[in-house]
């Protein structure tokens, strides 16, 4: 099912996105544009993300500082 119709998106592409470890809409629209024309899509990209399981997400609900998660990257 097409999630953004604008760029052809589809679900399993989103859900692919973020199982490479992209955790946010903004992250998503960064991968294949999805969002980034009418919007309209935004809310449904964000219910296919939900709450999972995101490493950057867990570090800053953790409030592991900037600097430290940059050392943790490398």
């Amino acid at each position: 099912m097409y999630v953004c119709s604008c760029f052809g998106i589809t679900e399993a592409q989103v859900k692919q996105h973020a199982e490479d470890g992209a955790c946010t809409p903004r992250q998503i629209a960064s991968a294949c544009k999805a969002g980034t024309d009418c919007g309209g899509c935004v809310r449904r990209i964000q219910a296919l993300l939900g709450r999972g399981a995101c490493p950057r997400r867990e570090l800053i609900d953790r409030r592991v500082p900037a600097l430290e998660r940059l050392d943790d990257a490398a």
